[in-house]
């Protein structure tokens, strides 16, 4: 029986790699559930992919999903490119270019674990950048995307100083001011400083569960600015989100201290017949409080669309 980097002896398969040129990219597969309908998780900016809770994991698998989770590009066991010249997620923002690849890059990376996965199409949930990239995937591969999911995230056909607007930039300077050696003690005091920074200010935090996951999971990748910066930096050219047409549902923490709801709201209003749910009490983040209620929108939005039959491979 394998042992997962979660820490659940059986609970994930064996890291396997997808390709998307030079790039390779780590991914996983919950056991639980595996015949259920195909999701693709998509993490955010420069963590890896068990920012996303296995008990969130789970409660999909007990609604019909067989889950699946990747490293994006410059995040957790995936490629990380060479140093570019910006070295901060501010900086990149306000460079408007990227210097290391582009959004369709990133939108290719999923489709290259789908194709790994052997999913001709599959439901996606994208959370914060992550959310950003299913709504590209959505505009690029159509026809691999049967339902997305997007929380906490910005309209995806916007970038650089567009991006500002829906930012709050206070919390991202002190983001990028987190400073903490680079040891797995230092990951591990990253990991309790971005959770406590991302949560939602009107619950008390829970510093014990917040080190103790910061323990299972010691992400290098919350310090490393320059894969930030290649990440936030990669520019979409691609048409605007108004023309997807996949069945979309946009998530959004209420108390959400990074992005403003207006992101999620300018998405709900741009993407035909997609449905905005605000979550009570939640931040930028995954809270155990929030799972049922997460599952249950992906589940309802994948029932709503169970009848449309999924186009072939692009």
């Amino acid at each position: 029986m394998s042992t997962s980097i979660s820490g659940h002896p059986g609970l994930w398969s064996p890291v396997r790699r997808a390709e998307n040129g030079a790039v390779r990219l780590a991914f996983d597969s919950l056991t639980e559930g595996a015949d259920g309908e195909p999701l693709l998780l998509v993490t955010g900016l420069g963590v890896n992919r068990l920012w996303v809770p296995d008990g969130l994991c789970l409660t999909l698998a007990a609604r019909g999903f067989a889950v699946a989770r990747y490293d994006q590009r410059d995040g957790g066991e995936s490629t990380h490119l060479p140093p570019t010249g910006t070295r901060s997620p501010l900086s990149a923002l306000f460079a408007q270019r990227g210097e290391a690849y582009t959004a369709e890059d990133m939108a290719d990376d999923a489709v290259a674990v789908m194709s790994a996965l052997e999913w001709r199409s599959a439901h996606l949930l994208g959370v914060s950048l992550g959310g950003a990239v299913v709504q590209r995937v959505a505009l690029r591969h159509p026809c691999r995307v049967r339902s997305l999911t997007t929380m906490g995230a910005v309209p995806g056909d916007v970038s650089g100083l567009r991006a500002l607007r829906y930012i709050r930039l206070g919390t991202l300077a002190k983001f990028a001011r987190l400073k903490h050696p680079d040891t797995p003690d230092g990951a591990v005091a990253a990991g309790v400083a971005v959770s406590r920074l991302l949560a939602s200010p009107n619950r008390s935090f829970d510093e014990v569960a917040a080190r103790e996951a910061a323990e299972r999971n010691a992400d290098s990748g919350l310090q490393d600015r320059q894969a930030q910066s290649r990440q936030i930096g990669a520019q979409w050219h691609g048409p605007p989100i108004n023309a997807v047409n996949r069945p979309t549902l946009v998530l959004h923490g209420a108390d959400d201290p990074l992005i403003r709801p207006s992101a999620a709201q300018s998405i709900a209003s741009r993407i035909p017949g997609s449905r905005l749910v605000v979550l009570p009490n939640v931040g930028h983040e995954l809270p155990a409080r929030a799972w049922d209620s997460v599952a249950t929108e992906v589940h309802g939005l994948a029932n709503a669309c169970s009848r449309r039959t999924p186009g072939s491979d692009d």
